[in-house]
């Protein structure tokens, strides 16, 4: 059984759909990339994965229709979304975003242990422990957007945009850490993202949006080496 399973899923604002028929699935412990140029309906697909615009169609995660399920309940059941833009809580320090985001955590004593283990995978996060999170640097403060979004023990993490507006040498970190995430937490991953090539070398499997619809699927090495995919995404 797919962690996230999506049949036939229309989704938009007001009376426009952005999304329509959108069917794809993530699999347990994999990491897989949403990709497509702006406007393709990348963001869309997340947000209505997160129950935060309207929907039509099936959502299935871990065999669970939570497609008219709330947003506090889908991050209950472990869905957890690193939006674009980061929203990080600017005038609470470090420490306090983290805390937030154990807000479905009920054991004081699971926040601790998970606050040392992100401050270990983030160590800058732990030298900036109590300074508020308007002060940090891009890059920072996108390392904060995901240790928040793992202190609520996802089973599957969606990332927005990670690299958006960072150096390349700081997008290169986050990559390494998503893989560790992966590695060591066996936490599944759908990332959309503009940076093809950086993605396809990270993920297991991909799917490219057009449109809002699905128009290319397979697996990331499959993908990396379409001619299509070259001149479209990667630039060749």
């Amino acid at each position: 059984m797919s962690l996230l399973k999506i049949d036939g899923l229309d989704a938009g604002y007001g009376m426009s759909d952005v999304l329509r028929g959108v069917s794809f699935n993530v699999e347990h412990g994999e990491i897989v990339a949403l990709l497509g140029a702006n406007g393709a309906g990348k963001t869309t697909t997340l947000r209505a994965l997160s129950g935060l615009i309207r929907t039509r169609g099936r959502i299935a995660f871990d065999g669970v229709d939570i497609a008219g399920l709330a947003p506090a309940r889908r991050v209950a059941m472990g869905l957890a979304h690193v939006p674009q833009g980061r929203g990080t809580f600017t005038e609470f320090s470090v420490e306090e975003n983290l805390t937030l985001g154990a807000h479905t955590v009920r054991s004081r004593r699971q926040i601790a242990t998970d606050l040392a283990r992100w401050y270990e995978v983030f160590p800058r996060l732990r030298e900036r422990r109590r300074q508020s999170a308007g002060t940090l640097s891009g890059g920072e403060q996108q390392m904060l957007a995901i240790a928040r979004a793992l202190m609520s023990r996802p089973r599957l993490l969606m990332c927005d945009e990670p690299s958006l507006g960072l150096a390349p040498v700081i997008t290169q970190e986050m990559f390494a850490i998503f893989h560790r995430i992966n590695e060591e937490q066996q936490t599944t991953l759908l990332i959309v993202e503009q940076n093809a090539d950086l993605t396809l070398r990270l993920a297991h499997r991909a799917y490219v949006m057009e449109v809002g619809e699905i128009t290319v699927q397979g697996t990331a090495g499959e993908l990396l080496a379409s001619p299509d995919i070259q001149r479209s995404y990667l630039g060749a």
